[in-house]
């Protein structure tokens, strides 16, 4: 039984008997002593896909859900579904875009180390791994000197994710994103 304070996005818990997946979390620190810190919690439901707000105290307790985890890599879309397949028994997972919207932008095709959540055989949510290397196909030219200094500029991705890099990344290249806070990492 994880705490609050463990909740991770994507994780499956259980609310008043029903699944529910963990999509946001924010961490609120009072200032005044000894009060706790309060996580507030956006969760949707897994099958009604129903937005449910919770503030929570570090230390309570929520049930986790029992769901089937299986690595799988990204294959396809088809119009507003998206097609993932284990790569174990080649089993395909279909799902559609409304309940992935916030991992569209980092999909692309032939990705590996996505872990489906899996609820009674059903793809009900995925999660990315921690970094996607993404080609970026429009920013302004490298400019010629340009040190790794904090400047920045706009750079669009294959997917039409729009990213800050630093001046020196040139369009064409290769690079690193974080998929949790979707910034620049470094080249890939």
């Amino acid at each position: 039984m994880p705490k609050a304070s463990d909740l991770k996005r994507g994780m499956v818990v259980d609310i008043n008997d029903e699944p529910y997946s963990v999509k946001e979390i924010e961490v609120r620190n009072p200032s005044s002593r000894g009060a706790s810190t309060l996580y507030k919690v956006r969760f949707n439901h897994l099958k009604t896909k129903q937005k449910r707000d919770e503030s929570l105290k570090g230390d309570d307790f929520l049930k986790e859900v029992d769901c089937e985890r299986k690595l799988v890599q990204f294959s396809y879309q088809d119009g507003d579904s998206y097609t993932f397949m284990n790569l174990d028994d080649y089993e395909q997972f279909t799902i559609n875009t409304s309940d992935i919207e916030d991992e569209i932008d980092y999909l692309v095709e032939g990705l590996e180390g996505i872990v489906a959540i899996l609820l009674d055989g059903q793809i009900i949510a995925i999660e990315l791994p921690a970094a996607v290397a993404m080609i970026i196909v429009d920013t302004a030219p490298g400019l010629k000197g340009a040190s790794a200094s904090a400047r920045t500029k706009p750079a669009r991705l294959a997917t039409g994710l729009e990213v800050q890099v630093p001046e020196y990344i040139e369009p064409g290249e290769l690079i690193k994103i974080n998929t949790d806070s979707g910034k620049f990492m470094s080249r890939a």
